[in-house]
């Protein structure tokens, strides 16, 4: 009786392998065609817009703060009546994420509280060196449909000073 059951399992087995044998293979070309992605799933960031080309980002820092790999940097400024980038009285002058830090966890989406930051559909991500991987502002925001609604930025935004870690030639 003992000897019966794994003939039973094995015999299983190998129907299982002979039935997927003639089955027709799935196989995506990858370049030329892309899979749809499901609908929670979670990719690059994207800074939104109102319809009007301004930024819904006003530069409150609850992303960062809500971040648990420390990957956000937002450096906020005032709005004047001459140079307006949000409806609030604050803009984000510098908005940085390390994708290399980044989990994808979406803290950083669920504590906006304009829904300015959202986790996209693009996953082809792909960096031949650490400073590629830090994405700014002009980067994450998504385009204008109209150019003349949105007024060139003026402010110098303030400078991203944490060290990002340099890789080092083996040979030297």
């Amino acid at each position: 009786m003992r000897v019966v059951e794994p003939v039973v399992e094995l015999t299983r087995g190998l129907w299982t392998t002979l039935r997927s044998m003639f089955e027709k293979p799935v196989t995506i070309q990858y370049p030329e065609q892309k899979r749809p992605v499901r609908p929670r799933f979670r990719g690059r960031h994207v800074l939104k817009r109102y319809e009007n080309g301004l930024e819904k980002c006003i530069g409150c820092a609850l992303c960062a703060a809500a971040c648990p790999a420390d990957a956000i940097f937002v450096e906020s400024a005032e709005n004047t009546d001459e140079e307006r980038y949000s409806p609030g009285e604050r803009y984000a002058s510098t908005y940085e994420i390390n994708m290399l830090r980044c989990i994808y966890c979406g803290f950083c989406e669920d504590a906006c509280p304009t829904e300015a930051i959202v986790l996209g559909d693009n996953y082809e991500l792909s960096f031949t060196d650490r400073r590629q991987a830090i994405y700014p502002k002009d980067m994450l925001l998504e385009p204008v449909a109209d150019v003349t609604m949105l007024t060139p930025q003026k402010t110098e935004p303030g400078v991203y000073t944490r060290s990002v870690p340099e890789m080092k030639d083996p040979s030297d």
